[in-house]
Parts: structure tokens; sequence; C-alpha cells
């Protein structure tokens, strides 16, 4: 695979470089040979992108599962290079940013390239960001702080992507599921602390993307901060991923209706956890988590809400975390018949449940994890904003140092083409098992 073999050679090339100084015919051997390895490569795709989180090293939304133990992985992410896309460049470019990454490896104080002004713009690297956020958004919010270049609408086009293959096909493509998992978890490590990156809800018919991604990523960074390792953080990111796949089996007249749901649609709403359940379970047998999340994640811990249990018993932990995810993001996001909370009030909220409705020590780590990183939440649109025609650079974010790169789950693998984007299901947000349909004024339990 060109992927490889490209990243293969980089890490020969960075080898052999701390060992020879320039001009050496060894040093310039193996930048020669690194050099046409990203030629082969940029014949296969024009802009390749690799992102480096820890063991894992991701191509395009691509996990390089060859790579698995590749040590260099972890050494880029250490130095700042978690994200790289390369583009057509110059040998002699080239060779200056791989100077710069040589000297980020062995702690030179500067880079020999440092003769050269500015890095070729067709190669950039640096930590994992954030892109979306503006002065006008940090201003109705003080809590959108985050300022580096990411965006996630290529992972909204994925989930989008997702709902109609269950839905139409019945095909749950677990591939891309965890890699837009993966993607969030980039985007949340790509600084020096986690930041939490939250799709803002534009367009109503777009709920149920925004609500899954939000979900997933409220509930990794939960799970990381109680102490799980990261597997099991991963896995509780795919379960909030997925917790509402049983909605595509949902009329879109009934998750679209912007009122009160009569007796009869809600019995067809409450259907929506053993839907998702069986899909997830049809889909993947391995998804065994994920798919108890989905059947539990509207059961209360008193042993309300539905479906219904015959008798009352505790939830996986998975399940009770995302269900206070859920209902966070839920009473968080703008409604048709209400506006969206402020965080205060919905934590407030959450707080007065827990023990009935909530699980007391989750509710406990999710307000302190909140309240202690809430300047660290960024909120974002799904898709880049139209281009305007007065350019306002002061309403623009600040990219992260060395440009970091934007988002990567909704590409498709080398030599696959991107993921369509679909008509994208929607949703209400219904209350917790309510004797009558939910009010404006009610407290909404997820959906």
């Amino acid at each position: 695979m060109p992927a490889v073999r490209f990243l293969t050679s980089l890490a020969q090339a960075l080898s052999t470089m701390t060992l020879y100084g320039a001009g050496h015919p060894a040093r310039e051997r193996a930048v020669d040979a690194n050099f046409e390895r990203l030629q082969a490569l940029l014949g296969h795709v024009p802009n390749p992108q690799f992102s480096f989180l820890g063991s894992d090293v991701v191509f395009g939304s691509q996990p390089l599962r060859e790579l698995g133990e590749w040590e260099w992985g972890a050494r880029l992410a250490g130095v700042g290079v978690q994200r790289l896309e390369l583009s057509d460049v110059g040998r002699d470019e080239y060779e200056a940013f791989l100077d710069d990454v040589l000297a980020r490896l062995t702690l030179l104080p500067e880079s020999t390239s440092a003769a050269r002004p500015e890095r070729p713009s067709a190669i950039r690297f640096g930590a994992v960001g954030i892109r979306g956020t503006n002065a006008a958004t940090a201003a109705r919010d003080a809590t959108a702080t985050a300022t580096i270049a990411y965006t996630l609408h290529e992972e909204a086009e994925a989930v989008e992507w997702m709902h109609e293959e269950v839905g139409d096909r019945g095909h749950l493509p677990l591939a891309e599921a965890e890699a837009v998992v993966r993607s969030l978890s980039v985007a949340m490590h790509g600084e020096r602390e986690v930041v939490i990156p939250l799709v803002q809800l534009r367009e109503f018919d777009e709920y149920t993307t925004t609500h899954s991604l939000n979900v997933a990523v409220l509930a990794m960074a939960l799970a990381e901060f109680i102490g799980l390792g990261a597997r099991d953080v991963r896995s509780f990111g795919v379960a909030g991923l997925l917790h509402d796949l049983g909605k595509v089996r949902i009329p879109k007249e009934i998750l679209t209706k912007p009122g009160k749901l009569t007796d009869e649609e809600w019995v067809v709403m409450r259907r929506h956890p053993v839907d998702g359940a069986r899909l997830i379970l049809e889909g993947d047998r391995r998804l065994d988590l994920a798919a108890a999340v989905a059947y539990e994640h509207h059961i209360m811990l008193d042993g309300g809400g539905y479906p219904g249990v015959h008798y009352c018993r505790a939830c996986h932990q998975a399940s009770r975390l995302v269900h206070i995810c859920d209902v966070y993001d839920a009473l968080r996001t703008k409604r048709p018949y209400r506006d969206a909370w402020d965080a205060d009030r919905t934590l407030a909220h959450i707080e007065a449940a827990a023990g009935n409705d909530f699980d007391p020590e989750l509710v406990r780590a999710f307000t302190q994890m909140m309240r202690k990183w809430e300047r660290r939440t960024a909120l974002l649109e799904e898709e880049p904003p139209a281009p305007q025609p007065a350019p306002q650079p002061a309403a623009a974010a600040q990219p992260a140092a060395h440009g970091a790169a934007g988002a990567t789950a909704g590409a498709g693998p080398e030599g696959t083409p991107p993921v369509p984007r679909p008509a994208p299901a929607s949703e209400p947000a219904p209350t917790a098992v309510p004797a009558a349909a939910p009010t404006a004024a009610s407290g909404e339990s997820g959906t």
C-alpha cells in the first residue's frame, strides 16, 4: 500500500538524518528514497492526509492496521505532528520539511531549515484542531473558546450515509462508524488539554446527525474523565454514535414533527431502542456493547423509562453514561418548540434527577467535567460557513501553529470515492417516558 510504504520510508529517512549531516551521501539517498515514495503516493491520492494518535495511524478515514506497532506514530504525535497533509512539493522543499521535523525530534534549538523563511504551503502539519469557532460565536457563548483549525463536516456526512445504509439496505458500516469515532478522538486530543468539539444544529432535519456526533464526543470525554482505558473510551464512543440508530425505522413525519406527539406517535417513537439494538446486532455481533446501550439508554436508574422492564435491574455503565450525555445534548439544542437551555440550567436539571433518572456517581463526574472543561468546549457548524462577500479577518478563528488539518472521517480510503451525502434523518426530542406528549416546558430526557 503506497501510504504504508511512504510512512515506513519517512521513518527510515528521519533515522538516517539523525546519523548523518547535510550533504552526506547516505542522508541524500534516504531523502531521495522517501521523496520517491511520496511521489508514488501522490500518484494515487493527490492530497494525502495522516493522523497520528498514540499507537494509531489513520490515513484519510482508514486505520492503517499494518502500522499498529509503528512507534513513529507516537513519536511524531509527541512532538506536535499529530496531523500531516501533503500535496505536490519540490524535493528541496520536502527536505526542508524533514529538517523541521528532525529538529523537533532531536530537540534542536533551531531547525537546519531556518534559512528558509517559510515552510512550503504544500505541506501542512501540527496539532489537530477545530475550525468553525469565530468571534461572533464566542460573544454569544463564553464557552466557545477553541480556535484550532478543524471541522466535523466529513464526519457528519459519514454519519448521514451510515443512517441511509442502515435504513435503505439494512447494512451497518462498522468501519465507517469506527473511523468517525477515531476522528472525533483526534479532534479532542489535538491540544495539550482535551477539547470537547460539539456541533451546533443549523437545520432541524439535521438533528439526528448532529446529536449522534455530540453524544459520541461527550461519552468519550466522560469515559476518559472517569479513568477508563483508551479501548473502552472508543467503545463508549461507538455506542454513543449508534445509540439512536433505531430512529431510521421511524417515519420522517414523526421525527420532524415540531409540536407534541400523539399517543399513537409516542408508541412508534418508543420503539427505537428495541429497533436500534436489533439493527446493531444484525449488522455486527461484535457490537454487543453498542446494542446494549441502544436498548437501555432511555431506562432510568429507578427502572422507569422505556422499553419497560419486568423487574428493576442495573443497566450497563455505558448505557447510564450515554443516557446523561444524551439528555445534556438534547436540552442544550434549540428546538422548534423551545430555545436551547444554557449549560448551568441543563447541569442543574441533571443534578436534580440524580438518583432517580441518572446514576449519581456519573452525574457527579459529568457535571464536574463540564464545569472544569467549560472553557475547552468548541461549538462548531456541520460544514464550513459560506464565503462572505466582504471578508472580516477579525471574526475568523486563529489557526494552530503549523496550520492543522481538517477532519478525515468522511473521505474514502485510498482508491475509493468519498462518502456520499444522503438526505439526513431527523428527530424531535421526546421526554423520558411521559404519560402525555412533551411540552416546551418539560424536561427532555434525550431522544
